[in-house]
């Protein structure tokens, strides 16, 4: 299935109109912070939770550019939960997307502001530019928010992991530190189109088996790729002692998980209602990547 590249464009368009509006709406005293608030955000990337956003959209019929302003907020969430993933106190990491990481560029001070100012100006642009009824709204808000606190839980558990941890202590951490924005990604698509609950059921359960997925094939790239490849630090995960499918289970088992899952959510998008194409297309690309 094609990739959606239709999408990545239009949500670059609009990411690159909003930069050059903050340029001209941003004082002399706060463009250095502006800067800096942009340079993790325009350093590119997969872009997966916001065309996932618009992928179920498309898929259940509705209005892309409509719901443009919601995968915006998806892609600052995601971008300042790994600004603050970087951080010394975190993972520590030199390197993300190809550059030097946010405190690197910066100074860990301003760092944390950018991922302060990421998650709340994600928020504040769903109500500002969000145009749809105040209920899908809400409904919206009200996903990111339970996102926003899964994720943090799971990283809670990543820092915080069991002496002994087992394959069911494995899932249940990424399905919240990675798989809950990516669930979130889908059901805010769910939120602005409203489907009935058999819908809305299988979507959300593909998109818990693709945040299980994407995990898995992470912990193998990390464990095989190089830094050039991936764009950050290659073994970071063995360096600072984590717990991951490959450290805990093997490099075999987590790979015969990563087949599993990728057979799991084909199956999945295969049976959605609606005109899955894009969903599809994306779940192909995060089970072949090489970064």
């Amino acid at each position: 299935m094609p990739f959606p590249d239709h999408l990545a464009a239009a949500f670059d368009e609009e990411l690159a109109a909003l930069r050059r509006t903050s340029a001209t709406a941003t004082s002399d005293e706060l463009a250095p912070f502006a800067e800096a608030s942009w340079y993790p955000v325009g350093a590119g990337g997969k872009r997966l939770r916001p065309l996932l956003v618009l992928a179920t959209v498309e898929a259940l019929g509705g209005d892309v550019a409509a719901a443009l302003p919601a995968a915006v907020a998806l892609e600052w969430i995601h971008t300042f939960s790994l600004v603050h993933d970087d951080l010394p106190a975190l993972d520590d990491d030199d390197l993300r997307r190809g550059r030097p990481t946010t405190h690197l560029a910066y100074g860990e001070d301003v760092a944390i502001l950018v991922g302060d100012g990421l998650l709340n100006g994600a928020y504040g642009h769903v109500v500002s530019r969000l145009r749809c009824p105040a209920s899908r709204r809400a409904a919206v808000l009200a996903v990111l928010v339970e996102g926003v606190e899964e994720m943090i839980a799971g990283q809670y558990l990543d820092v915080r992991p069991p002496d002994v941890p087992d394959e069911a202590w494995l899932r249940r951490m990424c399905s919240l530190k990675t798989g809950a924005l990516i669930r979130a990604s889908v059901a805010t698509g769910l939120a602005l189109e409203a489907p009935p609950a058999a819908t809305e059921a299988a979507y959300l359960a593909f998109g818990n088996e693709l945040g299980l997925g994407f995990q898995i094939v992470d912990d193998v790239l990390d464990a095989t790729g190089t830094d050039a490849a991936l764009g950050k630090p290659a073994g970071s995960d063995a360096a600072h002692d984590k717990r991951t499918f490959v450290t805990v289970l093997g490099i075999d088992r987590a790979r015969d998980l990563a087949v599993a899952s990728a057979a799991r959510c084909t199956e999945l998008v295969a049976a959605l209602p609606g005109r899955p194409e894009a969903l599809a297309g994306i779940a192909e690309r995060v089970f072949a990547r090489d970064r």
